[in-house]
């Protein structure tokens, strides 16, 4: 299937293929990495709460002088502010400067205390979190265009939709070919939760980089290895994907997207049957792994 520039969203809306991830961004370089996306042509952002950086992302965002209808922004939920989601909610606005969110995510299912270190506040349920999001989200439609969830098991999606008056728009997860989570994609295409991949070159120093695999179709398609795995998400139906990056070059190299075959898709997937691994390793206090033990 060819590389698509948007997904449609189960409220109508556009998401763009490609966005700007922002995770580990420090502040100091991610306002940069921002203004320079958006002036060189990126129109989707994301960030969080818990990435300590969105007062940098909205620097970033008015800096770039592009105007703030023809820019997706994505920002989460985070778990220490589960119970106040609509004080999260106002914080975050304010912090980037907007005067709507284009999707807000539930971070993780996984409310946690205020302050250091934080823990496991069992006392809370997060669907009651999803509950206070769905109210939000129908008393505001002139703040929220979406509401979604991120690092969502099958298990847990379930969970939700048992409850839901909202069906999530997105479902942001861990993706690369190390990391498939075949059955969280196929569950959310059928429930039309799109997928959004992060790390999808398996972050920082990635193996993914120098596979044989990936650096055989770079080197056919005359791209970078960055190229063919942020690629691979665009060539998948209902996924969206964000790859991150402070680096002006970097910036610009991951929005050349090429069209891959159904036999090099394949061939990408297999790879996770030799080389497995999860560059996200979620284990909160006192929540343990959350049931993401692995990426099958």
């Amino acid at each position: 299937m060819p590389a698509t520039k948007s997904v449609k969203l189960n409220t109508g809306a556009e998401m763009p293929t490609v966005g700007l991830g922002t995770w580990k961004s420090a502040p100091g370089q991610v306002e940069h990495a921002v203004e320079f996306a958006l002036k060189s042509g990126y129109t989707h952002v994301d960030t969080a709460a818990a990435y300590q950086n969105e007062k940098e992302v909205g620097q970033g965002i008015a800096a770039s002088g592009v105007a703030r209808g023809s820019i997706f922004l994505t920002t989460k939920l985070d778990n220490p502010d589960q119970k106040e989601p609509e004080a999260a909610l106002e914080s975050s606005l304010s912090n980037l400067g907007t005067e709507y969110l284009d999707l807000w995510l539930m971070h993780w299912p996984a409310p946690m205390t205020k302050g250091t270190p934080a823990l496991a506040d069992k006392t809370h349920d997060w669907l009651d979190t999803w509950k206070s999001m769905e109210k939000l989200y129908k008393a505001h439609p002139e703040k929220l265009r979406a509401i979604g969830v991120s690092n969502f098991s099958v298990e847990f999606l379930k969970r939700l939709l048992a409850v839901a008056e909202v069906v999530p728009a997105v479902n942001q997860i861990e993706l690369h070919p190390s990391c498939p989570q075949a059955d969280v994609v196929a569950y959310c295409a059928k429930k039309g939760i799109v997928i959004t991949a992060y790390s999808p070159l398996g972050s920082d120093n990635s193996p993914l980089l120098t596979n044989e695999v990936v650096t055989k179709l770079a080197t056919k398609h005359n791209v970078q290895p960055a190229n063919i795995l942020v690629s691979l998400h665009a060539n998948t139906p209902n996924t969206t994907v964000l790859p991150k990056s402070v680096t002006n070059a970097r910036i610009l190299s991951n929005m050349k997207i090429v069209d891959l075959n159904e036999e090099e898709i394949t061939e990408l997937y297999e790879i996770d049957k030799t080389h497995h691994f999860r560059a996200c390793h979620p284990d909160w206090t006192g929540w343990g792994s959350l049931g993401f033990p692995d990426c099958n």
